[in-house]
């Protein structure tokens, strides 16, 4: 069956006396990852193959879900499919569900006193250079047997993945518009940021250059919406300077480093990350931070958990290491 095919219905199956709801009806997990692979990729192909399964297996699964669910979950597109208000429900629900499953598989596997056993949890950038990347060199030698996996994104993207059970905890800021109520927070300190141009860049060899005059010049910052972007243009609205004429919009860190150092761009980005790049720890890149805006900051970040989730033994440890570790670098700060 192609996604042309598929119509994004399925009779209802009659209810047999004594069915309680879906599992009675024979619901399966892997039908709930597809629902929600279906609801994030918008096409049954990309979810089936996301799955490892075929397009047609997926297609039948997928009928068999709505069969069981007695109500359409699907409704065809001239390009893809969606989730109907039911399918919605329900993805929200299997993805709430898969990530306490995926929870209490790791649970399970790093049982022996949090020693052992993955770790997947979230930062920030400038955090996780200046604070994760240090801890994390310290637990292999003090606790080898936990396998971390960080992923590195705006707090946005982060809080997602930690409702979703993808990671554990992040190192970041509960974005405004979410639920603040399901999360506790680890208060850590404020982030500053930085203005960078390439070795050589007019603004660099001029003593008396003003912020005014880097807005001359392509700027390459988060996109619009952003927090990083927002702290950026707030701070110089307030300085009454304006705003760049031209700005690049990226979340990529490689791609503001390669702009900037091959472009007359000004990239924006945390300070902890400009110094490690800037120096031969982290490559040596041929970048200046540009003593502009001195006093640039992004609001005050911690370690988000969820209030409702258990942390693993093993998450657990990492981020009473992490806790650990920003006291000490906030005391040392200060």
């Amino acid at each position: 069956m192609s996604e042309m095919e598929y119509h994004g219905s399925a009779p209802a199956e009659p209810r047999r006396s004594g069915d309680t709801g879906l599992l009675a009806r024979g619901l399966k997990l892997r039908q709930l990852a597809l629902l929600a692979a279906v609801d994030r990729t918008g096409q049954i192909a990309a979810a089936a193959q996301s799955l490892n399964m075929t397009q047609p297996a997926a297609s039948r699964m997928l009928a068999q879900l709505e069969g069981a669910a007695g109500v359409a979950l699907t409704e065809r597109l001239p390009r893809g499919v969606r989730l109907t208000a039911a399918g919605q429900r329900l993805a929200h629900s299997a993805r709430r569900i898969l990530g306490e499953i995926d929870a209490a598989g790791r649970a399970v596997a790093d049982i022996d006193g949090g020693r052992v056993g993955g770790v997947a949890f979230g930062s920030v950038s400038g955090p996780s250079l200046e604070l994760v990347l240090p801890v994390l060199q310290n637990l292999r030698l003090v606790h080898p047997g936990i396998v971390p996996e960080i992923t590195v994104d705006a707090s946005d993207g982060l809080v997602g993945q930690l409702l979703s059970g993808r990671i554990e905890f992040y190192i970041g800021r509960i974005p405004d518009g979410a639920d603040a109520g399901r999360f506790a927070i680890e208060p850590i300190g404020t982030e500053p940021l930085a203005l960078i141009v390439r070795r050589g860049h007019e603004l660099a060899r001029r003593r008396n250059a003003t912020l005014a005059d880097s807005l001359r010049f392509d700027w390459v910052m988060q996109p619009r919406g952003g927090l990083l972007r927002t702290t950026v243009e707030q701070y110089l609205l307030h300085h009454r300077v304006g705003l760049p004429g031209r700005v690049i919009s990226t979340m990529s860190m490689m791609l503001t480093l390669a702009f900037v150092t091959r472009t007359n761009a000004v990239g924006t980005m945390s300070a902890a990350a400009a110094d490690f790049f800037a120096t031969g720890a982290g490559g040596g890149l041929p970048i200046l931070r540009l003593p502009l805006a001195p006093d640039l900051l992004v609001s005050s970040y911690g370690i988000v958990t969820l209030r409702d989730r258990e942390l693993t033994p093993a998450a657990h440890t990492l981020h009473a290491a992490l806790s650990e570790a920003s006291r000490s670098m906030v005391a040392g700060a200060g």
